[in-house]
């Protein structure tokens, strides 16, 4: 008999869904969190929402940073990240298991932020052409020359196209293989193979284009 998908909790449409750290304190989460991810997948699949909201918690910063680093918009990203919570705690029913739950959720967050990173590429591009305002940040004084690498890096990456960006993000920074990665943004393994090679490419060009400037 196959599983009845649960009623979406009220708050799953609400950003209260996400629980501030106090709150995650005053609701136990102390004690939900000595229980297992596999048996709080299991609760959920049983309606428990309270158990789906502590697997919200646990992998809700990593959800937004995942999603961050495709759709380079904090307004994008928290989008992404709430519609992918609410996808999954919809999809319960199909999880089989195959894989964790995290490696599953951060599959589902990595659509969504790529969906929109490309429905706001499109709509930048009909509107006008918007350049990167982060070029131009103050750096503060005392930064680490590593830190400054580390946000040339960043601006760099945000010039990728949203596929490359979504690929880049879920090959190294999730570690995830190209047949994952294929699966999850719903394109062959060639073009996930071809993404990341071009993504390498611009990177390198654009990398050596301006050595000398961190």
């Amino acid at each position: 008999m196959s599983a009845i998908a649960p009623p979406l909790p009220f708050a799953a449409v609400s950003p209260r869904w996400f629980r501030s750290p106090a709150e995650r304190e005053d609701c136990g989460l102390a004690r939900e969190k000595a229980s297992t991810e596999r048996e709080l997948v299991r609760r959920s699949r049983r309606g428990d929402e309270e158990a789906f909201r502590a697997l919200v918690d646990r992998h809700r910063d990593h959800a937004y940073g995942l999603a961050l680093r495709i759709t380079r918009s904090r307004e994008e990203a928290e989008d992404a990240a709430q519609e992918a919570f609410v996808r999954a705690w919809l999809a319960l029913p199909r999880f089989r298991g195959d894989s964790s739950f995290g490696t599953w959720l951060h599959a589902i967050v990595a659509r969504r932020a790529l969906d929109r990173a490309v429905a706001r590429r499109s709509r930048e591009a009909r509107e006008s052409d918007i350049g990167d305002t982060s070029a131009g940040a103050e750096v503060p004084a005392g930064e680490q020359r590593d830190v400054l690498l580390s946000r040339r890096l960043d601006r760099l990456i945000a010039r990728l196209t949203p596929p490359q960006r979504a690929v880049v993000a879920l090959f190294y920074r999730e570690e995830q293989a190209v047949g994952e990665i294929a699966e999850a943004l719903g394109m062959p393994p060639n073009t996930v193979k071809t993404h990341l090679a071009r993504a390498r490419a611009a990177l390198r060009e654009a990398w050596l284009q301006n050595a000398e400037a961190p």
